[in-house]
């Protein structure tokens, strides 16, 4: 990704990839605020970005803000990822109840989504 960038600095895919990346398994988290604050600047409204940007905000801890980033990309794209998303900052925020029932009705249109799956492993199978 960084080839990429180093020949086109506005490749916003290039930029969301690395940041997501960058936040989802890493805690290089100020690092990836630098390539997704560009991508989000380039393309506010583009859904993927927007949840990339939103996920960078719950593992900043800005749950609330997160929230509302997370709650613009699932309307414009409801994909099930961005419903884990969006369930985890939810559950995070003690709304465990929204949180179930965001789940519960992503799980039921698609059972073996893997991002769904993950939730599940992670919140609900422990008895919580």
């Amino acid at each position: 990704m960084l080839k990429i960038l180093e020949k086109k600095p506005d490749d916003v895919a290039a930029l969301n990839a690395l940041g997501y990346t960058l936040v989802d398994r890493t805690q290089r988290y100020d690092e990836a605020a630098k390539y997704l604050g560009k991508a989000i600047e380039l393309q506010p409204d583009e859904p993927v970005i927007v949840d990339s940007y939103g996920w960078l905000l719950y593992k900043q801890g800005k749950l609330a803000l997160a929230l509302e980033y997370l709650r613009k990309a699932y309307e414009k794209q409801p994909e099930n990822e961005i419903a884990a998303h969006i369930a985890e900052v939810l559950w995070e925020m003690g709304d465990k109840k929204q949180a179930r029932e965001l789940f519960d009705a992503a799980f039921k249109k698609s059972p073996d989504d893997e991002y769904l799956l993950e939730f599940k492993k992670r919140f609900l199978q422990n008895g919580q």
